[in-house]
């Protein structure tokens, strides 16, 4: 069993002196185990049991009460240990009361008093100082609705402060459930309330008996001093001067009360302003904070403030929240035009550019930023390309100084603020060597490829990848409420971005073209795009190397997923410098070997011959060696199109022209005649076949290597699959492939239809034949499928068999594929 506890024992308090409401801490020995330990606890016979807080069994906070006594002892009562003693006591200070005509330091407010519920000062009416409960017993609130109160007493109140004031509302409202005995105490606590306000106003009566005393015996002196004076009949000087006097005092009075009255209203009005101020800090602090937060391009805190600011002061009525608020919207304004200043601004990273649109898309900036990004970018592209060809042209000129400058022709000049991105330079010729005599090695024209190269692929991949944030709607802020208008924006500008795209490809083919292939241009074009010294035409080994640059732009810019359509021009200006460099590689071989004989020095050797067959071999071998990329046909270099005009104009040349000519021949009377126009059509036929070849494998390759991986997807197998429904999708992809072969063949040229899809589909019927033969076995739905695809497919491309030399082939591959497949049993299998 453990042993009871001792009873508390009080042996301190701090403060030990106080008025009303002091906030004290009790001190002293078994004060209790916790909070619900603790039952009672007075100060000076009140109980402060409401306010007492428990924090250690040697430690109590709490607050002293309106308390009679005005010295008494610290009483603490625990369930543990019972009634406690006290070895201290505390000293109740009354507060003094000052009236409204006693000398005070201080202003007094009348409306101030202390809630201990909610601890704390609050202003209110002196009606509201009367008792809350006026019976004084327990208020039990009845379950009269306040409508019907509303509907019985018209015109009156429950509210016992109010003139309409109804008893009976009040009862039936606060004491509905009451019984009659506790009523009958209410009544004798009125009368006691009463008799206490009697009692109070006969003691002031008693108190000032003194002073009304002294009041008469001076009246009655002043009226025997008048009396006396004998001039009260016919206003004698004395009353006179009493007036004067009274009046004097009147107006003293009334002038220093007016003064502290003022003094007061002033203080309220300012207290009253502080208090707004202080309420609507975050307001009217917002405009320098704003100021502030630019200055330091804490751009995201302006953002949400204003954002803030707008959710609660938007449409206020408030005069001074309007100014306030909006100053609030000039400083915003302000920065809707700095942020679009430096959006504008070239040149900039793709991340700032982002993030300005952000920006200005949650302030809710007019018209569209991102697209006015977009022009500026369009226009700063163009003008470093243009600048590019200048500074070359300038330095070609000898306006700068070349030795040791590089690249770098200006400092100053705009190209040399951008960098270039890492993807340029993996071809190796982009990489500038960094001494000097690379300077008087490379000509102009190739260090300018090379340069105005740099320029377009470092700055177009970010270009593009801002449409593409555009059209996307990646670039708006969600909080912004507008992205599905601006994406919808965005697509309607996609002819006008492309023509961007466009004219950016057409300006670096046309300086490209001005520098190295002048004759291409018109009058006009040259003007703007030309203007180089070609004295000394480039050799070809130059162009190789211009060739090279162009090559690797064009993977670059493909590499970014920019349609074909856009890139074409490019391809047309390597296909014209492929020509260039080979005429030119020849032309300057053509004249190496003229110059062989200059150098034949007749010195025989052991074998009886000199050195000039050597010389000759060698010169031959490199002009093949210089050949070997300008020749090279690269990956989508090969325009299909062209393919088809040329093979049309072959079957035109063979059938038409060159019979023509034959017949010319023989009336003007050439005997080689026949000999020449059976070379011509030989040369021609071996020219037709070669092209028709790289057409058609073009064309057959993607579709036939798509057969197996389409078969086979999702891990098909021939021996496990379901019951057919249809011929599945790798089919149909096939056919579509071969209709659109059919399609660019027929916009060409009719005739070369039936030869170009026969050659197609023999290999297409090759292709299933090989793949139904690799196949071990089929199911009976296998079989079924495999059967239902091939019988479609030939059916699908029987009107194209007309070409008779591969009708037997195609065919045959088909009865082989057919005849690979298990034979079916049932007639409903058949049909």
């Amino acid at each position: 069993m453990s042993r009871a506890r001792q009873p508390p024992l009080v042996t301190g308090i701090s403060p030990n002196e106080g008025a009303p409401w002091t906030k004290v801490t009790i001190r002293g020995e078994n004060l209790g185990t916790g909070h619900n330990d603790l039952i009672g606890l007075s100060i000076c016979g009140h109980n402060c049991l409401l306010t007492a807080e428990w924090i250690t069994a040697s430690k109590i906070v709490c607050r002293v009460g309106p308390a009679k006594d005005d010295k008494g002892e610290i009483i603490v009562t625990t369930k543990s240990g019972g009634l406690g003693t006290s070895t201290v006591s505390f000293k109740l200070l009354k507060p003094e009361r000052i009236g409204i005509l006693d000398q005070s330091a201080v202003w007094v407010d009348e409306l101030s008093y202390y809630d201990m519920r909610t601890d704390r000062n609050k202003g209110i009416s002196p009606l509201s100082l009367r008792p809350a409960n006026p019976l004084g017993i327990e208020i039990d609130k009845g379950k009269v609705p306040l409508k019907d109160l509303e509907n019985m007493f018209p015109r009156m109140s429950g509210d016992f402060t109010s003139e309409n004031f109804s008893a009976t509302w009040y009862l039936m409202e606060n004491h509905s459930s009451t019984s009659f005995e506790q009523l009958r105490v209410a009544v004798a606590n009125l009368k006691k309330q009463a008799s206490k306000k009697n009692e109070g106003s006969l003691a002031y009566v008693k108190g000032g008996l003194s002073t009304f005393f002294e009041a008469q015996d001076a009246l009655a002196a002043i009226h025997q001093k008048l009396e006396s004076d004998g001039t009260e009949k016919v206003g004698g000087s004395m009353t006179q001067r009493l007036e004067n006097v009274l009046n004097r005092a009147s107006e003293t009075a009334d002038t220093l009360f007016q003064e502290v009255l003022g003094r007061k209203d002033k203080a309220d009005s300012t207290r009253n302003a502080l208090n707004v101020l202080q309420r609507f800090k975050f307001l009217f602090n917002l405009p320098l904070n704003i100021e502030r937060n630019i200055q330091k391009g804490d751009y995201d805190v302006v953002i949400n403030d204003y954002e803030k600011a707008k959710s609660l002061f938007g449409n206020t009525e408030v005069p001074v929240f309007k100014k306030v608020y909006s100053e609030v919207e000039t400083r915003i304004e302000a920065l809707r035009k700095l942020l679009l200043d430096k959006l504008l601004e070239t040149p900039s990273t793709l991340h700032d550019q982002k993030r300005y649109i952000r920006y200005l898309s949650d302030l809710h900036a007019p018209g569209d930023p991102a697209w006015k990004c977009i022009i500026a970018q369009h226009k700063w592209i163009l003008q470093l390309m243009q600048n590019c060809k200048e500074d070359f042209i300038k330095e070609q000129k000898g306006t700068h100084t070349l030795a040791g400058v590089g690249l770098e022709m200006d400092r100053s000049s705009s190209l040399n603020r951008i960098s270039l991105p890492a993807p340029v330079k993996r071809g190796g010729s982009f990489q500038t060597p960094k001494d000097d005599s690379w300077h008087y090695k490379s000509p102009q024209q190739v260090r300018f490829v090379e340069k105005l190269s740099d320029v377009v692929i470092s700055q177009l991949p970010n270009f593009w990848k801002l449409w593409i944030s555009y059209v996307n709607g990646s670039l708006f802020s969600e909080k912004s409420g507008q992205v599905e208008k601006l994406k919808k924006n965005a697509r309607q500008r996609q002819n006008d971005f492309k023509g961007m795209i466009e004219e950016v490809t057409r300006r670096l083919v046309q300086l490209v073209r001005g520098a190295l292939l002048p004759s291409s241009l018109t009058e006009l074009q040259l003007r703007q795009y030309g203007g180089w010294d070609t004295k000394t035409p480039l050799s070809g080994a130059w162009l190789t190397q211009v060739i090279h640059t162009v090559r690797l732009s064009l993977e670059a810019l493909s590499a970014l997923e920019i349609p074909n359509d856009l890139l074409q021009v490019i391809q047309d200006l390597l296909q014209d410098l492929r020509v260039h460099c080979l005429l030119t590689t020849l032309q300057h071989t053509e004249e190496d070997v003229k110059r062989l004989a200059e150098k034949e020095d007749w010195v025989v050797d052991n074998e009886g011959i000199t050195s000039l067959p050597a010389q000759f071999e060698q010169c031959m071998i490199q002009m093949l060696q210089s050949l070997k990329e300008p020749m090279e046909c690269k990956p989508g270099e090969i325009n299909e199109q062209r393919l088809l005009i040329i093979l049309s104009n072959c079957q035109y040349l063979e059938r038409h022209t060159f019979l023509n000519l034959a017949e010319h021949l023989e009336k003007n009377s050439f005997t080689t005649a026949e000999k020449i126009i059976r070379v011509s059509i030989e040369a021609l036929r071996q020219l037709d076949e070669y092209l028709f070849e790289t057409y058609v494998e073009k064309k057959s390759d993607p579709i036939v290597g798509s057969l197996e991986p389409g078969i086979y997807a999702g891990y098909f197998d021939w021996k496990d699959c379901l019951p057919p429904t249809g011929v599945r999708s790798y089919l149909k992809e096939a056919l579509v492939s071969i209709i659109s072969v059919h399609a660019e063949v027929f916009t060409v040229s009719k005739e070369l239809v039936p030869r170009v899809l026969s050659k197609i589909i023999e290999a297409v019927a090759e292709e299933m034949s090989r793949l139904m033969q690799c196949v071990s076995s089929f199911s009976k739905n296998g079989a079924l499928q495999a059967r239902l695809e091939i019988c479609a497919l030939r059916d699908a491309i029987e009107p194209y068999l007309t070409s008779e030399s591969r009708v037997s082939m195609i065919i045959t591959s088909f009865k082989q594929a057919v005849e690979a497949l298990p034979q079916l049993q049932s007639g409903t299998d058949k049909k």
